[in-house]
């Protein structure tokens, strides 16, 4: 098939809808597939470029301020370019990946020339909103415009998919009409393993090789919560040595670092900084247990990652984390906000070397189900039905 995948978040953009974008255009690729990605370029230019094999349109764009390393195309100047790019590759199925500028133009020019298109939505307005530093009585209503605008795009695609049943419930609440797909974002079980070796980046960053490691790896972002975190480990360190590796890289890196010194557990912390993608499936074996508090996950991969490389999860109960994260199987779930509760749960674990085996075995026996094969076939399976016109008419199921 020839597939244009639109995205206005892209590789090397740090963010689980560009980070999903880019596996599902290389993994297309692999498998025989025609994949191009129409998404901002890198410059105030339009590029054309080949990267494992998918053609790359860049269409010009600029910096937004607010957001680091996020870049958007501004309408007029993007319009025609799209357009242009959409006629030329004139592709058999259109998927896009969000509601903003290329996405909702490309939808428009497909639409005009008869090409089909799904849409794969992972928006959540926790995601967006904060960056805009609203005061909190606008931040309901900003919500509600978010997701009106968000839902306008949506209802004209053919298809509509997101990564769990809970992303699709949180569309479904937000006034979307149609049926929702769920359909696992997908983990490459080849490249995160057991078996990959994480003790050269412990040297790297200096990890303390004698104490039982928490891992947390991802944006370093507001939404993240990772504050949480922090303010378990004192109550975490009263039973037990741990060090703390917090991989990744974000806005909120200062104020973490001082909620550490002010807490007095800066020497149980590394900040690991960027994490180059060579390193990114070995990072996950220097961590013993996996951490994330973060409160607008639709499925989240770096959780996945983590299960995939055996390690138990403490996660937070919240959004689709729980479908991945089985209370009790392999790992706990502790409630927003408490981190005494996320303290006891990290501890109970550490404490018991059997059970902590047992919820490693469990989360690989769990993330089998979401192996990227899986998903791809049932992309597949859904491009072939939309472009045979199987789903036309209806709502799909």
């Amino acid at each position: 098939m020839k597939i244009l995948i639109a995205t206005d978040s892209y590789h090397p953009t740090v963010n689980g809808a560009a980070y999903f974008a880019y596996r599902l255009a290389t993994t297309l690729t692999k498998r025989g597939h025609n994949v191009f990605v129409m998404c901002p370029s890198r410059s105030f230019k339009n590029t054309v470029s080949n990267d494992k094999g998918v053609t790359v349109y860049g269409i010009r764009s600029i910096h937004i301020p607010v957001y680091p390393n996020f870049r958007f195309s501004p309408p007029l100047i993007s319009e025609k370019i799209i357009r242009r790019a959409v006629e030329e590759i004139s592709p058999d199925i259109v998927h896009t990946q969000d509601h903003f500028l290329i996405c909702t133009r490309a939808v428009s020019v497909a639409k005009k020339l008869g090409i089909p298109v799904i849409g794969t939505s992972h928006f959540m307005p926790e995601n967006l909103v904060h960056f805009l530093h609203l005061p909190k009585f606008a931040k309901g209503w900003s919500h509600k415009v978010a997701w009106r605008l968000c839902i306008r795009v949506l209802e004209q695609l053919d298809l509509v998919t997101t990564a769990t049943k809970t992303a699709a419930a949180l569309l479904k609440n937000a006034g979307f009409s149609k049926d929702v797909m769920p359909i696992s974002s997908g983990i490459d079980l080849e490249r995160f393993k057991p078996t990959n070796d994480g003790l050269y980046l412990k040297r790297t960053f200096a990890v303390p090789t004698d104490k039982p490691v928490l891992l947390y790896v991802g944006r370093l972002d507001k939404e993240k919560r990772i504050d949480i975190i922090l303010r378990a480990l004192p109550d975490i360190l009263r039973v037990t040595s741990v060090h703390l590796v917090l991989a990744g890289v974000g806005k909120e890196k200062q104020k973490l670092e001082e909620l550490t010194e002010k807490l007095g557990i800066r020497k149980a912390v590394t900040f690991t900084g960027f994490v180059p993608d060579e390193d990114l499936q070995n990072i996950y074996r220097i961590g013993d247990l996996f951490v994330t508090a973060g409160i607008a996950e639709l499925q989240s991969i770096v959780t996945m990652e983590a299960m995939a490389s055996g390690l138990p999860v403490v996660a937070v109960n919240v959004m689709a984390l729980p479908e991945l994260v089985h209370d009790g199987e392999n790992g706990y779930l502790f409630s927003d906000g408490d981190s005494q509760m996320l303290a006891e749960k990290v501890i109970a674990i550490l404490s018991n070397q059997p059970m902590r085996e047992q919820m490693s075995k469990k989360s690989l026996g769990i993330i089998k189900e979401h192996a990227i094969n899986k998903t791809m076939e049932k992309y597949e399976s859904v491009y072939n039905k939309i472009i045979a016109k199987e789903f036309q008419g209806h709502h799909a199921n």
